[in-house]
């Protein structure tokens, strides 16, 4: 395999991950409430709101890490190529 191959591969599965990551995260949003009880903060809806937004937030730090790596090997993708298609052209 050529390293291109290789850096589309990597970047494919670093993608497919986001891509679940998202999917996963959409879902967990889908379930929070978009009121505020300040009521009864011993209520099973707040503790299941408690526990979404903890989730929430320990799925974003994983977000930043594969989207900020799949830019990054996208513009490694771009740049080898641009450097073969160079070469090859002297």
């Amino acid at each position: 395999m050529t390293p291109l191959s290789w850096l589309i591969s990597i970047w494919g599965v670093l993608t497919a991950i986001l891509a679940v990551l998202l999917i996963y995260r959409g879902t967990l949003s889908m379930h929070e409430e978009d009121q505020l009880f300040l009521s009864d903060p011993d209520s099973p809806r707040h503790k299941e709101q408690e526990e979404l937004l903890v989730k929430m937030d320990k799925l974003r730090p994983m977000l930043k890490v594969f989207g900020t790596a799949s830019g990054v090997m996208v513009l490694a993708i771009g740049g080898l190529f641009v450097y073969q298609s160079l070469s090859a052209v002297q």
